[in-house]
């Protein structure tokens, strides 16, 4: 029974039950919808294999039939095949209609103007987390050659000849500027270099798909990558990487909950940092050929200094499911934000449910950060143990609304937890998931679900 298609944005959970069973994750959020804009570069389809069915998945579909992309379901589950032969412009109201829940259109710039020659990006969503200026996207199309207008409604972009290859140093390894000069730099003319990229495994990905599609692009050891630029592209048949980012929510997930989860799929490669947290901890996992099961042992978890950072540093996407397993653990843990300056609001919602979450605007326990000087709560004590109440939630962003979830899930009482429909943007077929590993769940006015 698929009931993530539902109209209704409030669950209720009713909490005390550990997770226990087998899920699977499929292709990385933070992958898939990129490749799918790297096939608009191609003068042949492109096959993407182990796409998930979440929403930015769908808001890309979209945008791509909207500029007369072919999109079309291959021949095994999951898998997309994508035909960018007769790409056209699109209605504004239209990309505006699609687009306006999503950051991924800004990404669509690139390939339109090497197949255009002009594009239209609209106001842009997505999480609230804290600043992720667009500016820097545009400062960089500036730079390959591309002319940009303010218009009502969003950015008018123009490519009056081909685009040309530059020298870029991003302030920050930002992974959505690495994907805009990867995406633009492949067509365009000579060599660009971007130094302080983005290492992220799904960057890597996306790099695969370019060079399968014909594309010249170099790695060096000191976050520099080089692009030399071809005079076209052909199509792709990729197998995504699996998605890090939710195998690691279900794995909070099952230390949270004391119980035992088997997330198929997921890899340890991608996820070395964060086992090796989760083993300071105290949760157990087991790796096999096909995935990784976590559970939590028996006994106390155990407090830790904890800092996010770039890859290959701890990732600021398992920061926020972790931290609802931390309030479990016996002591005080230290969390240092160093990515997003905001993300650490979630934490109200956790006290009013008997967490011992305090912020601080300084750098604690670690490094000092570029957030440090700047009046921004981006560090976190975190005491415990607290036994967690059952509270009504409403979801701030993608990653704190799963870690509510996990809350709800671990505390005693029901909750209710208000716009899940945010978290149908990263995690298919979330309610599925909890109804096979046992929780107790509802959407009301319906029969339990668990």
């Amino acid at each position: 029974m698929t009931v993530t298609g539902t109209s209704n944005d409030v669950l209720l959970v009713h909490g005390g039950t550990p997770l226990e069973g087998e899920i699977r994750v499929r292709g990385a959020k933070n992958l898939v919808p990129k490749a799918m804009v790297a096939a608009l570069l191609g003068s042949a389809p492109s096959r993407l294999r182990n796409v998930p069915d979440i929403r930015d998945v769908r808001v890309v579909r979209g945008l791509l039939q909207l500029h007369g992309v072919t999109v079309r379901p291959g021949e095994e589950p999951g898998e997309l095949v994508l035909d960018p032969s007769h790409v056209e412009s699109a209605n504004v109201a239209d990309i505006d209609a699609h687009a306006g829940s999503s950051r991924i259109p800004i990404l669509f710039c690139g390939p339109l103007l090497h197949r255009l020659g002009h594009a239209f990006i609209p106001g842009l969503g997505g999480c609230d987390i804290g600043g992720r200026p667009i500016d820097f996207h545009f400062e960089v199309l500036r730079q390959f050659g591309a002319t940009i207008e303010k218009r009502e409604g969003g950015q008018y972009l123009e490519a009056p000849q081909r685009l040309r290859g530059t020298k870029i140093r991003l302030p920050y390894p930002s992974v959505g500027a690495t994907e805009q000069v990867l995406l633009t730099a492949v067509l365009a003319e000579g060599v660009t270099e971007l130094s302080n990229a983005a290492v992220e495994p799904e960057i890597e990905d996306l790099i695969c798909v370019l060079q399968k599609m014909g594309a010249i692009i170099a790695m060096d050891t000191d976050r520099t990558i080089r692009i030399t630029g071809v005079d076209s592209l052909g199509g792709y048949t990729h197998r995504a990487l699996s998605d890090r980012l939710e195998a690691a929510s279900w794995a909070s997930a099952a230390l949270a909950t004391e119980g035992d989860i088997y997330v198929r799929g997921a890899q340890q490669r991608s996820m070395m940092t964060f086992l090796n947290t989760y083993r300071k901890v105290g949760g157990a996992f087991e790796i096999d050929d096909e995935g990784i099961r976590f559970w939590h042992p028996g006994g106390q978890l155990k407090s830790i200094a904890l800092e996010t950072d770039v890859h290959p540093g701890f990732q600021t996407d398992w920061q926020q499911p972790l931290v609802v397993a931390l309030t479990q653990a016996t002591g005080l843990s230290i969390v240092h934000e160093t990515v997003y300056e905001s993300r650490l609001g979630f934490t109200s919602a956790l006290n009013q449910m008997g967490a011992h979450i305090q912020l601080y605007r300084e750098c604690l326990g670690g490094s000092d950060c570029r957030f440090g000087q700047r009046n921004f709560l981006h560090s976190a004590v975190v005491s415990g143990p607290t036994k967690l109440q059952g509270a009504d939630l409403v979801i701030p962003d993608l990653r704190g609304g799963f870690s509510y979830l996990i809350a709800a899930l671990a505390a005693q009482g029901t909750s209710r937890v208000h716009g899940i429909e945010l978290i149908n943007r990263g995690y298919e077929n979330f309610m599925d998931k909890l109804v096979e590993l046992g929780a107790k769940v509802e959407l009301p006015g319906q029969p339990a679900l668990g």
